[in-house]
């Protein structure tokens, strides 16, 4: 084995042994407006709790419901004061949000959070791994001021200009409890897998009820990028997403309660994430020396997931 092929090995090893890694999820409802919208998005918000709090293992799952500003500040707070480096967040935003050219807003009771504030809220977390999951109208406006290099950001529109209610939100909660979003059926649905389901439903959506599209989702995960609807490793968007597990299902949620099982399966995740990885650098490496890599992760895979299932 190559001298590079070692060292990606030994990385993914020590990752693995690393201290234990929580995931933070925070799912937020906002305002509706009018009773219909009130209880749609409540329905969606408590749907996304339910397939978190089913996930597995030390997850920590917290939905809130119309909150004001100072509710979000300090749960934020608090999360600042639980996590750790190697921890993750999944905070996802339901609702209505507003553009005014400048500024997006998220709309709940009282004055609206802007994406400026929330962007500063998350720049103040521990955990390195973040996924905001902004499923509101007019949320491709908040793009520019969220993202970051370590961070998701899915948008249910592509610009702040698309204004209408969206319903990009049932199909991502669709997506966490789905076994066909699964779609390289290693049961776990990665923000990417997640993305592409709930894009594909939307766009389903519109076509069968014969309308015109007025919501485009698109994701962002570079940290310099105004966000892909069809995230690749030739846009180069979509490589964080891809290995950023948001929901686990079958024999990983079971081993995920597993004390015994719980490190193998992070030892599993941490060598798929380094094939997903390897896979978006292909084009920039010999062919063989791609192959040695992948062969080698393969093999480690494997035999973890032999572990697992004993």
């Amino acid at each position: 084995m190559k001298l590079a092929s070692m060292k990606r090995l030994a990385v993914v090893l020590l990752a693995a042994a690393a201290a234990h890694a929580t995931t933070f999820y925070v799912t937020i409802s906002g305002l509706g407006g009018e009773a219909d919208y009130e209880q749609r998005f409540k329905m969606w918000a408590e749907d996304i709790d339910s397939s978190m709090k089913k996930a597995g293992g030390d997850e920590q799952v917290v939905t809130m419901v119309a909150p004001k500003r100072d509710e979000i500040r300090a749960r934020f707070a608090a999360l600042a004061q639980q996590m750790k480096p190697a921890d993750a967040l999944v905070l996802v935003l339901i609702g209505h949000g507003t553009y005014d050219g400048v500024e997006y807003k998220f709309c709940i009771p009282g004055s609206d959070i802007t994406a400026t504030e929330l962007a500063s809220l998350l720049d103040r977390l521990p955990a390195q791994r973040q996924l905001v999951v902004n499923t509101t109208s007019s949320s491709g406006g908040s793009i520019e001021v969220l993202r970051r290099p370590n961070r998701v950001v899915i948008a249910a529109t592509k610009s702040g200009t698309e204004k209408n209610a969206t319903v990009f939100a049932r199909y991502w909660a669709e997506a966490l409890r789905d076994p066909a979003a699964d779609t390289d059926k290693n049961e776990t649905v990665s923000a990417l897998e997640a993305f592409n389901y709930a894009a594909t439903k939307t766009t389903e959506f519109f076509d069968t009820q014969k309308r015109l599209a007025t919501e485009h989702a698109v994701l962002e995960d570079t940290g310099k990028g105004e966000g892909e609807r069809k995230p690749s490793a030739d846009n180069g968007e979509g490589k964080l997403a891809a290995s950023f597990a948001v929901v686990r299902l079958g024999a990983n949620a079971a081993a995920a309660r597993d004390p015994a099982k719980r490190p193998l399966l992070e030892h599993k995740e941490q060598l798929e994430q380094a094939i997903d990885k390897l896979k978006y650098e292909k084009a920039a490496m010999p062919a063989e020396e791609y192959k040695r890599q992948l062969t080698q992760l393969l093999l480690e895979l494997a035999k973890t997931q032999e572990a697992i299932e004993k």
